[in-house]
């Protein structure tokens, strides 16, 4: 599989649109990378472009951008709300698939040497591509800023790791690293105070603030024996925040840098800073995220919502992305589109989804074309994801019926993993379509020669196993989710019981109809011993299917009399 890391470049320019839009040019100019977001804010004038690829074209993309924002950007005239030091002010590297965080630490490096020699400016690395643990915190670094690095970076201790001990006054500086993925996330609060906005920030943020005597504020510092300040950690890891007023919509808020989500989910951050907000009298209307983020984290969001409502959590994809984005108050600002606004999302090749991108009738028109897939493994796995998607909505109606709240989690829990099949399911549909084409190309391989006969054959019985194996995994998966069905029957709203029973019987059908595809598929195989076992397991599977279908209507039946 390739290596894909991200770029999140951060420039000093969120008002000039087409200076915004020349740098993003010189990205898109490049092969084997694709900008994900552009994400420009008027008061803190500063634009977090967001970009993926293989790593040799995104760190061509990003040279040329820090090129071009050091030939557009006058750093002498800039004023925004950010702390910032250079007109690429911060440029990390982030691994997202099979690359590590040491060789994207060394692509960082490669980065900064380019940048500084080619470009004659002076280059800070952090995180993890800075190996003095003393000077690789980003806010360390930028201290003092762009009007105090001209000082500064005399400093021995501030030597730049590439380029000239000069601080450019037209370009600034530029600090480059790796660091795990970074959660830009800013919280809304109904004041314009930056001070009030800073107290809560030091509430939360995991470096606290600085103890004093008497007067938080203005009291004398607490020192230890050695003379140095005493810290009162805030209540949150993995957090840094800052709070600050921004023009452009009137409010102050607290401006957060989430650097472990796994440790500080947004939603968790969101909750606390409403705690602290009301602690001193203020309250949170809403927040905003800076860049992308990731699906986990929304999903987590809207699980962690519904769960303090003592609701299902057992509801789609989309369902919980939307709990998320109101609970969170995303929306607030400017409207939060999930498409544009989730990595995965924008990652997704939609050429992958056809099939179950398409509405019923389209899904419907396209089985009864003269194309020949989608077929009947597409179909069962359609028919199996339909039939627990009945069970799972008993599942819901049970977890919010009258007299049965105490049972909510219950039903959640039962939902949840209804959820589950349906997903894996509709995954399939598409897969076996893929599994049907895959023959299809192997077939038309070339067959001149003695070894593109060879070739050609191995292809072919490679694409048929596969095209064996994934109408199979619809036969174990529909099997397994009429423990769901089964459940709903016995325990859930009986006033949907019939639903539950339809359920069972797609399930059955599916089961039945993948296993005609393993037959027919299993029977163009050369490795006679894994078709025959294949054939083998899934008559058993629908042996088991069929009595279990009959078990669930038996009860579907005695309760309906």
């Amino acid at each position: 599989m390739n290596k894909l890391i991200e770029c999140v470049p951060n420039f000093s320019e969120g008002n000039d649109m087409n200076i915004i839009k020349q740098i993003t040019n010189e990205i898109e100019s490049v092969e084997g990378v694709k900008l994900l977001n552009v994400d420009p804010g008027k008061a803190t004038n500063r634009t977090v472009v967001t970009f993926v690829g293989n790593p040799e074209a995104v760190i061509n993309a990003a040279f040329l951008a820090i090129k071009k924002a050091s030939e557009l950007i006058d750093m002498s005239k800039h004023k925004g709300e950010h702390p910032r030091m250079g007109a690429t002010d911060v440029c990390p590297l982030i691994p997202i698939s099979n690359i590590s965080m040491e060789e994207t630490a060394e692509y960082a490096k490669q980065l900064g040497a380019r940048v500084g020699k080619e470009l004659n400016i002076a280059v800070y690395l952090y995180e993890a591509a800075q190996v003095n643990k003393n000077r690789n915190n980003l806010s360390v670094i930028r201290g003092g800023e762009y009007e105090g690095f001209f000082k500064k970076i005399k400093l021995p201790e501030w030597k730049p790791d590439y380029g000239p001990a000069e601080h450019s006054v037209k370009s600034g500086s530029t600090v480059i690293g790796a660091r795990d993925f970074l959660v830009a996330y800013n919280v809304n609060l109904n004041t314009t105070s930056t001070r009030r906005a800073n107290s809560i920030a030091f509430d939360v943020r995991e470096a606290g603030r600085v103890k004093r005597e008497g007067n938080a504020v203005t009291g004398k510092i607490v020192t230890d024996e050695k003379g140095n300040p005493v810290n009162i950690p805030g209540s949150l890891k993995s957090v840094k925040a800052i709070g600050w007023y921004i023009e452009e919509y009137g409010i102050a808020q607290i401006s957060m840098n989430l650097t472990n989500i796994n440790i500080t989910p947004v939603h968790i951050a969101f909750d606390e800073v409403c705690k602290k907000a009301t602690e001193r009298g203020i309250r949170v209307t809403g927040s905003e995220l800076v860049g992308l983020v990731p699906l986990k984290s929304m999903i987590d969001a809207g699980k962690y919502f519904l769960e303090k409502q003592n609701r299902s959590i057992g509801v789609s994809e989309k369902e919980l992305i939307k709990i998320a984005v109101k609970s969170l108050g995303l929306d607030e600002l400017s409207p939060f589109k999930p498409e544009e606004r989730i990595i995965e999302y924008l990652l997704k090749d939609i050429t992958s989804a056809r099939l179950i991108n398409m509405n019923l009738i389209e899904f419907a028109n396209e089985t009864a074309s003269e194309s020949p897939a989608p077929g009947g493994g597409s179909i069962s796995a359609y028919v199996g994801a339909l039939g627990i998607s009945l069970g799972t909505m008993v599942a819901n109606l049970s977890s919010h019926k009258p007299g049965w709240d105490d049972r909510w989690k219950e039903f959640s829990d039962w939902a949840e993993k209804g959820q589950h099949y349906k997903n894996e399911l509709m995954k399939l549909v598409e897969e076996d379509t893929t599994a049907f084409n895959r023959i299809m190309t192997a077939f038309g391989l070339p067959k001149s020669t003695d070894e593109e006969k060879k070739a050609r054959t191995q292809a072919i019985q490679e694409a048929t196993k596969y095209a064996t194996e994934v109408p199979f995994k619809v036969m174990q998966l529909c099997f397994d989710s009429m423990e769901v069905i089964k459940a709903m029957v016995e325990f859930g709203n009986p006033n949907s019981i019939t639903d539950a029973g339809v359920g069972a019987l797609c399930a059955r059908s599916a089961v039945m109809g993948a296993y005609l595809n393993v037959k027919i598929n299993a029977s163009g195989l050369t490795d006679k011993d894994f078709a025959t076992q294949l054939i083998s397991q899934g008559l058993v599977l629908e042996g088991k299917t069929q009595a279990l279908e009959a078990e669930i209507l038996k009860l579907v039946n005695s309760k309906i009399k």
